[in-house]
């Protein structure tokens, strides 16, 4: 079994974080560079991750996600938030970023773009938005992924109010929607009911189904 392998059969989602240790920046930069090396649609990285250590904020977020701990007694919460909407610039900014990293255009990344210019930007905004979302839950995906390598734990979570966790981190004046949120800290094992039990797989045989 590789250590990928046994490192997410050692995760699970913590229910109890220890309040008295805090996760190694090393290791939270590791985790938020394997996020931004994440695959996203057309490549376009149409989300953000906001990284919240204030106690105080993490404080207010607490009571509009459920009143679940782990936000306060982990060390970092870390806030997926999406584009509002795919805008002209915030195409033509990755596209130029590509070009300037990538030494020019080429015909084929012209045309890609006009497809995208013509294509997205027509859509209506919450259809933008979804499709932005689902690219913020492969970072999300990644990051948990990453943290498991890390031996560090990690919790996702949808369960907040959007709106309010949108206005605690004046997310709209930066056109972005909070989609999900992920504590990180460490285990305090001899307080949480799960850390014990079982994990709970479907078996291969009725998850993968091979098609030759």
């Amino acid at each position: 079994m590789s250590t990928l392998q046994k490192n997410l059969e050692w995760r699970y989602a913590t229910k109890k974080m220890d309040p008295t240790q805090s996760v190694p920046q090393d290791k939270v930069n590791r985790i938020l560079e394997a996020v931004r090396l994440a695959p996203s649609s057309s490549g376009l990285q149409p989300y953000e991750v906001i990284v919240v250590t204030s106690a105080a904020v993490r404080e207010q977020i607490k009571p509009i996600a459920w009143g679940q701990a782990q936000i306060t007694e982990g060390s970092h919460l870390l806030v997926f938030a999406a584009w509002d909407n795919y805008t002209a610039d915030r195409i033509n900014q990755m596209f130029d970023f590509t070009n300037a990293k990538r030494g020019g255009s080429t015909e084929a990344g012209d045309a890609y773009r006009k497809n995208l210019l013509a294509n997205y930007t027509v859509r209506d905004p919450q259809v933008n938005f979804e499709h932005a979302a689902r690219q913020a839950y492969i970072g999300l995906g990644v990051a948990l992924v990453a943290a498991a390598f890390e031996e560090v734990d990690s919790t996702p979570m949808e369960g907040f109010d959007p709106k309010a966790l949108d206005a605690i981190l004046n997310l709209s004046a930066r056109g972005l929607r909070s989609v999900a949120i992920m504590p990180l800290g460490y285990r305090e094992a001899d307080k949480d009911w799960l850390v014990n039990l079982p994990k709970v797989r479907r078996p291969s045989v009725e998850f993968v189904t091979e098609v030759k």
